[in-house]
C-alpha cells in the first residue's frame, strides 16, 4: 500500500466513515504563527497569514499519521468502489476562516493529502463540534481541548512536534499501550496504592474477568473493522493496509493474561502483543515504526519522541490526574491552539513562551 497520488472523495455517508478530526496545528507547523498570535493579537495574525498565503506550511506532528489512513483509502476502494466505510479527515481549528486560505493551500500542496471537510471556529472552542462530525480520533496539540474531549467521551490524544523519520509508506501502523488507553485505569489504581506485589496478585486473581474500557477502545475498535475488510478476502494479515500492535508495561507471564483475555472478551483483535515488564518501549517502538504510538504515561510518551517516534499522550486515569495542564488564557481567547500542551513535554516544541 504505497501512499497513493489518487484522490478518493470523502465519502458521502459519514455514519459509515471513521472520523478523524484533528486541529490545524495537528496537521502543519503553526507554531511561529501562533507565536505571532498570542504576541501581537489578532488583527496582526490574520494579516501575516494573508499575506504569506503562497507559503506552504510546513508538516505537523499528525500529518505522516494523516496521509497514510488516506492511503488505506485507496486499498479499501479497490476492494470496493461503493465502500463508505473509509478514513475521513477533518480539520476542527480555532483558526480564522480569514487564516483558511493558507490552510488550504498547504493541503493542495502535497500529495496524498485530500481533505475537504474542516470547521474554523475564530477563536471558540471547537470540541463542542466533535460530535456533529461523529469523530472517532481527535487529535491536538492543546491538552485542555483533548482532556475536554475524553471527558465527552470521544477518543482523543496529545500530539507533539517530532521527527518522525523512516515511517513506512505501505502500510499504517498503530501503536496501542494497554491500561488507561485501551484499557481502564482501574489495574493502575490497585499498583498505586498496593505496589506490585498488589497489583499482580490482583490481576492473577481477576484474570477472567475483563478489564473496563478505556478512552481509546473505542478507536481501536474502528480500525479493527476496517481491518475485517481485507482479512475477509483472505490475504495474509502481515500484508493488510492497517497493523496494530499492543505495546504495555505489563509482564507477560504475571498480568499478561488477563490483558489478552479482556481484549478476546471484547472482540478486539490485535496484531502484535509486546509485554515491556517495565522497561523501556523505545527500542521496541523503533523497531515497529508507528505512525501513531497512544500511551497515557508522560515518561513513556517523552522516550519515544527522543527516540524519533509519533507519539500522543492520552490524559487518563490516576496518572493523568496527578499531571494538570498549567493554566493559561481562556480557551476562548486562544486562536490557533492553546497553551495546554506546552505544559508538559516541553522540549518537543520550538515555541518555549507560555501563552
Amino acid at each position: 500500500m504505497a501512499a497513493s497520488t489518487s484522490i478518493v472523495q470523502p465519502p458521502k455517508d459519514t455514519a459509515k466513515a471513521l472520523t478523524i478530526a484533528l486541529s490545524a496545528r495537528a496537521l502543519f507547523d503553526l507554531e511561529k504563527e501562533d507565536k505571532l498570535f498570542h504576541e501581537n493579537g489578532l488583527d496582526a495574525y490574520i494579516k501575516f497569514m494573508m499575506e504569506n498565503e503562497e507559503k506552504v506550511l510546513e508538516k505537523g506532528p499528525a500529518f505522516e499519521f494523516v496521509k497514510s489512513a488516506l492511503a488505506v483509502n485507496d486499498a479499501i476502494r479497490k476492494l470496493d468502489q461503493k465502500d463508505d466505510e473509509l478514513f475521513d479527515i477533518v480539520i476542527v481549528s480555532r483558526n480564522h476562516a480569514q487564516a483558511g486560505v493558507r490552510l488550504i493551500r498547504s493541503i493542495n500542496h502535497y500529495d496524498g493529502i485530500f481533505l475537504e471537510r474542516m470547521s474554523l471556529t475564530g477563536g471558540t472552542d471547537p470540541t463542542k463540534y466533535l460530535g456533529a462530525w461523529n469523530t472517532d480520533l481527535f487529535l491536538s496539540p492543546d491538552e485542555h481541548d483533548v482532556r475536554k474531549a475524553i471527558e465527552a467521551g470521544f477518543p482523543a490524544a496529545v500530539v507533539y512536534q517530532n521527527n518522525g523519520e523512516d515511517l513506512p509508506n505501505d502500510q499504517l501502523r498503530i501503536a496501542f499501550d494497554g491500561d488507561s488507553v485501551l484499557f481502564s485505569d482501574e489495574a493502575e489504581q490497585v499498583y498505586q496504592k498496593e505496589g506490585l506485589a498488589g497489583f499482580v496478585q490482583n490481576e492473577t486473581q481477576n484474570a477472567a474477568i475483563p478489564l473496563g474500557e478505556g478512552p481509546i477502545k473505542k478507536f481501536a475498535s474502528r480500525i479493527a473493522e476496517i481491518q475485517k475488510k481485507f482479512h475477509k478476502k483472505g490475504e495474509p494479515r502481515d500484508q493488510c493496509p492497517i497493523r496494530t500492535y499492543l505495546v504495555t508495561a505489563r509482564s507477560g507471564a504475571s498480568t499478561g493474561e488477563r490483558a489478552i483475555k479482556t481484549l478476546r472478551d471484547w472482540g478486539l483483535e490485535i496484531d502484535e502483543s509486546h509485554f515491556k515488564s517495565g522497561a523501556s518501549k523505545a527500542n521496541m517502538l523503533k523497531a515497529i515504526r508507528p505512525h501513531l504510538f497512544l500511551d497515557d504515561s508522560e515518561s513513556h510518551v517523552d522516550k519515544a519522541l527522543k527516540a524519533n517516534i509519533p507519539a500522543a499522550k492520552v490524559p487518563y486515569g490516576i496518572n493523568s490526574e496527578k499531571v494538570k495542564p498549567k493554566g493559561g488564557k481562556k480557551r476562548g481567547s486562544d486562536l490557533v491552539e492553546g497553551e495546554g500542551a506546552k505544559s508538559t513535554l516541553k522540549g518537543h516544541f520550538p515555541v518555549k513562551k507560555a501563552k
